[in-house]
Order: structure tokens, then sequence, then C-alpha cells
């Protein structure tokens, strides 16, 4: 009757199979919007609690609007209908407040008025409808309609619910009624050409307590997610008796390795010349797997940090889990485009998966430095900027004025698609270039564990192993090994 393999140190292996797998990624995600959910609620606290000037406002800067025509329009502001089951309260003094409008530049109207009315009113003439506003720095835009001067001053019409007029510094102060509105900004005289300073303020007094809910929100869904991170990456695996060969397993545990991270590509002599052209599709649900697992990786590698530094030791069930991401990194990287060294389709397994033609092993350390993970990140940067140039990235920020998606090619990705062209039209990967790229996605995993607190060995500046690796396996890395 087959046994169940164990380690040397008197584990069975941790079984990872669907429900726990779904248990993590479904935990990373509840943990991820608890997160942001906790941040929302500490930045509408901070601001109830520090951005409101002296009348309790929360206030846009100052800045300058202007229109050579008659008006200045905002586009219409849909409130809640008066009769909106429920939803009414929403427009009390106690939830929304007042609303104020400033304005400074010379003998200026301010008005706030139902849309319909004022659409009446400026029917025909000459005016400009701001679309749309961005501050840092400040843009507006506006919709210009021709037309002509209107038929008398705004603020001889009877239609405004809350108006302000005259010149130097004016203050409108509205409390908000349901129905559809409009501001307007006109020279008293109803005269063409409008320049004012202006700024916008709302008491806004629901934000304390959507603060706190998004606060108790955020803890509950942070709570929940870590409590399904744990039930999914907690150890499964039962303490055996050792091995009768003890001493064995002692010198295999100790014995020394080239390097704690050992990362196996074997490449498939038989690819198809167009697949590779497919695989983007084809790899897509790994991707969003892997997004989400990458998640519970960054997660678990804080707990992790803080287990290693009161106990000196890495929790294995942790362990066990964000090797099987490295692992699963590595079989999509080796059948996409990291490498394209296979057409075999890579399994949803954190496993081994030993007859995948990619593999990953890290020893597990019975010990670490327990000072060290406050200084990886530091220590590692020399080489994260290498795996930036190696790999590429993609990311989100800001460019010029707006914020936009980024991204660039790396050189394994660069290497891997001049293969791919070559395959296309001889039908023959280059080993040459599959050996460079494989070094390089070596490289790149052996600085992600140890980024991820898996080992103290600092990853060597090179491709492969090195003098001590025998020629026939450059690209492969010896498993730890007995002396």
């Amino acid at each position: 009757m087959a046994t169940e393999p164990t380690t040397a140190h008197g584990h069975r292996p941790s079984r990872w199979g669907p429900g726990r797998i779904l248990l993590v990624i479904f935990g990373s995600l509840a943990a991820l919007i608890g997160a942001g959910l906790l941040a929302a609620g500490g930045g509408a606290l901070w601001a109830d609690q520090t951005q409101r000037d002296d009348d309790g406002y929360l206030n846009t800067p100052t800045e300058p609007f202007a229109s050579s025509s008659y008006a200045l329009v905002s586009k219409p502001i849909d409130l809640v209908e008066a009769d909106t089951s429920g939803a009414d309260w929403l427009l009390s003094e106690n939830v929304l407040g007042d609303l104020r409008l400033r304005a400074t530049g010379g003998d200026v109207f301010l008005g706030v008025g139902p849309t319909s009315e004022v659409e009446a009113y400026l029917r025909g003439v000459e005016h400009d409808e701001l679309t749309d506003v961005s501050y840092g720095p400040f843009s507006a835009e506006y919709r210009r309609t021709a037309g002509t001067a209107p038929a008398g001053p705004p603020g001889e019409q009877g239609f405004w619910a809350a108006t302000a007029v005259g010149p130097d510094e004016q203050t409108l102060t509205w409390n908000p009624e349901s129905g559809q509105w409009s501001v307007v900004i006109m020279n008293a005289d109803a005269s063409k050409g409008i320049a004012v300073d202006l700024s916008v303020g709302a008491e806004a007094k629901f934000l304390a307590w959507l603060g706190i809910a998004l606060l108790v929100a955020g803890v509950v869904f942070l709570l929940g997610g870590a409590g399904m991170i744990f039930l999914g990456a907690r150890h499964s695996g039962t303490l055996v008796a050792a091995p009768e060969d003890q001493a064995l397993a002692t010198r295999t545990a100790t014995s020394p390795t080239v390097y704690p991270v050992a990362v196996t590509g074997v490449l498939d002599q038989n690819l198809s010349r167009w697949l590779w052209l497919l695989k983007w599709l084809l790899a897509l649900p790994h991707y969003i797997v892997l997004a989400f697992l990458w998640v519970a990786f960054t997660l678990l590698t804080v707990v992790a940090a803080v287990a290693i530094l009161f106990t000196g030791r890495y929790p294995r069930s942790i362990f066990d889990f964000n090797v099987g991401v490295l692992r699963w990194t590595w079989r999509l990287w080796f059948y996409s485009y990291w490498a394209n060294g296979t057409d075999r389709y890579p399994p949803f397994s954190l496993g081994e998966e030993p007859d995948y033609p990619a593999r990953l092993e890290i020893a597990y350390p019975e010990r670490l430095t327990r000072w060290l993970p406050l200084v990886k990140w530091l220590l590692a940067i020399p080489h994260l900027i290498l795996v930036g140039v190696f790999v590429g990235g993609w990311g989100w920020g800001p460019i010029g004025d707006d914020w936009r998606g980024w991204g660039f090619a790396g050189l394994v990705g660069i290497l891997v698609l001049i293969a791919c062209v070559i395959l296309l039209f001889t039908g023959r990967y280059p080993p040459t270039l599959f050996d460079f790229a494989v070094g390089l996605d070596r490289w790149a995993l052996r600085v992600a564990a140890y980024v991820g607190l898996m080992t103290d060995d600092y990853p060597p500046f090179r491709l492969d192993l090195g003098p001590s690796e025998p020629k026939e396996t450059r690209s492969d890395v010896a498993l730890p090994v007995t002396q």
C-alpha cells in the first residue's frame, strides 16, 4: 500500500484543493475591499474633522472661471424627487446641509434656479455650459451655445430659489430641495463677458456618519477576509514519525545547497509554431486567479514577517502557500510569454506537479534572522531594479495632467518574442534564447522568494547557479543535495 510522502521534518505536505484555493482567493478579495473601505472611511473622517472652515463648510479651492458670453451655466443638478419613497431624508438639514457659492469679480450675479426655468430664460441667449472641472492643476471646459443678449437682467427674474448680487465678494447659500437645478453666473446688468473667482462649499453633515459606516464595513470585510485566508492557508498536514533513516534525513536537511530556490525549465521539443499567438487568451483565467493569489501572498508575507520578528520562524502553512503561488506563477510564465517553453496547459494548482516541465522548489528554512524582514526590501533594491528591466512592468499613475495606465516590455518578453517569431517561420526554438530567458526568469523568482522572506540567502547576481553547477543542467537548478 502506497504511503503519503513526508518531508525530512516529519510533516505531510499540505494539500491544496479547489476549496482551499477559493477560500484564499475570496478571502484576499474581501481583505482588499476591506482595506479600501478602511482607507475611504479614514479619509472621510479626516476631511470631516480637519478640512472644514470656521463656518463648518468643506470648500473647493478658489479658482478663476471666465466666459466671453452672457452667462455661465452648470450642468443640471439632479436631486431626489419629492415623491421618491424613503429617499427624501438625504436632503434634510442634518444630512446634506447647505451648499454655498462664493464669487469675487465685478458686479456679479449668482443664482440657483429650476433647470426648466433657467433654460427658458437663456433660450436664444449666447451662453457657456460648464461641462468639466479638474483640480491639480485647475482646468475648466465649456460648451458654447450661440445666441443674442438676454431679455433682461437676471435679478429681475422671479424663479430663482437663491441669489446673491452685487460688487466685490458675493456669497450664495442654498438649502437643497428635490428636483433638477442649475447654477448661473452672470453680470448683474446682463452684460457680456464674465470673469469671477469662485469656490463651492458644502456642509455635508453626513460625512462623519459615512466615515464611521465605511470603517465598520472595512473591519467586517477585513476580518472576514482574514478568516477565509486563515482557513484556506492553515497547514492541513499532521506530524508523523520521522523516517527510519534519521541520519540521512538530517544530512539532507542540513547539507549545503547551491541556492535554496530551485527553478527548473525543460524545453518542449515539439512546440507549435502558432499557438503562442493565442496564449494570451488561453492564459487569461490563470492571470485572473493569480491576481488574487498574489494579494494573498502579500498579506500572508506581512503576517510571516511578524512571526519571524518574534519567533525566528516562517509559519509552515504560510510558507507552503506562498511557495505554491510562486510555482503557479512559474508554470504560467513558462507556458506563456516569459519562456513559451511548453504547449502543455498549466494546471490550476499550488502543488508540485512533478510531471509538468516547469518546476519550482524552495528549501524550508528552520530558522531565519529575526530582524532581516525589516530591511530585506532595502537590500533587494539593486535586484528589484534589474528584475524590472528583465520582466517589465505595468501600473497606474500620473502622466502629465492625468492619471493613466502605463506599461513596458522587459528583456525577457523581447527575447521570447524574437524566439517565437523564429519558431513561427522555422519550427525551431533557439536553445540559446531559451536558456537566456529562463535564466532571467530564475533571477526574478529568486528575488521574489527573498523579498517574500522565504530565505536569508542573498540572491546571486547571475542567471544560473555558477561554476559549481554541472554544464548539462544550466537550464535547471539542482534541488538540495546530500553530501
